[in-house]
């Protein structure tokens, strides 16, 4: 169930920024007339991430809301999965806009989906533990960022808010949104900017 969660957050951010952020840019054209504004380009990116993120925090709360149901989720203690899914949520949300920002066509999209989703959701620890994998698959899923959401996500749902997978996660998803925040802005400004 914390798996699902985490999931969700990375789904919801990812497929925002990717696909939705491409057909207001490209085929609305919904950013050029946001630029014809006096805001700059770094301000409609990060806007566009900050509603990818945000998106994600929904899609957390009507699935926490549907698995306390059925008493999978301990409470107040979820409370905690709010900031893990904005941070998760911004961290993928970023680097879906880097996507959006190198990839040439709406067609594309399905290699970062299939070379960078789908591996995370595979080998991320969703449905068996990290621990069951070899060596070598150990050490791709601890790469992955959805490892690490999908291991704050279980701390969480466990009781465990202060333990050190969690810190470490959080450090790690912070890492990760600094590489690809400033990635995102650049791509994406290279892009818009002709």
């Amino acid at each position: 169930a914390p798996a699902l969660v985490a999931v969700s957050v990375m789904n919801s951010s990812f497929f925002e920024t990717t696909y939705s952020s491409f057909v207001r840019m490209y085929y609305q054209k919904t950013f050029d007339a946001i630029m014809a504004a006096p805001i700059s380009v770094q301000e409609v990116i990060t806007g566009e991430i900050v509603w990818g993120a945000t998106r994600s925090v929904m899609t957390m709360m009507v699935m926490v809301g549907v698995l306390s149901c059925f008493g999978l989720v301990p409470w107040p203690e979820a409370l905690w999965i709010i900031p893990a899914s904005v941070l998760g949520g911004f961290a993928f949300a970023a680097i879906g806009m880097m996507f959006t920002g190198i990839i040439p066509n709406i067609d594309l999209f399905n290699l970062p989906v299939f070379l960078f989703i789908t591996p995370m959701f595979l080998f991320g620890g969703t449905f068996f533990s990290v621990d069951s994998l070899p060596g070598w698959a150990q050490w791709f899923a601890q790469a992955l960022p959805l490892t690490h959401l999908v291991n704050i996500c279980r701390e969480i749902c466990c009781g465990s808010v202060a333990s050190i997978s969690v810190v470490a996660g959080v450090i790690y998803l912070v890492i990760f949104s600094a590489i690809f925040y400033p990635l995102a802005l650049f791509t994406m400004r290279r892009r818009l900017i002709k």
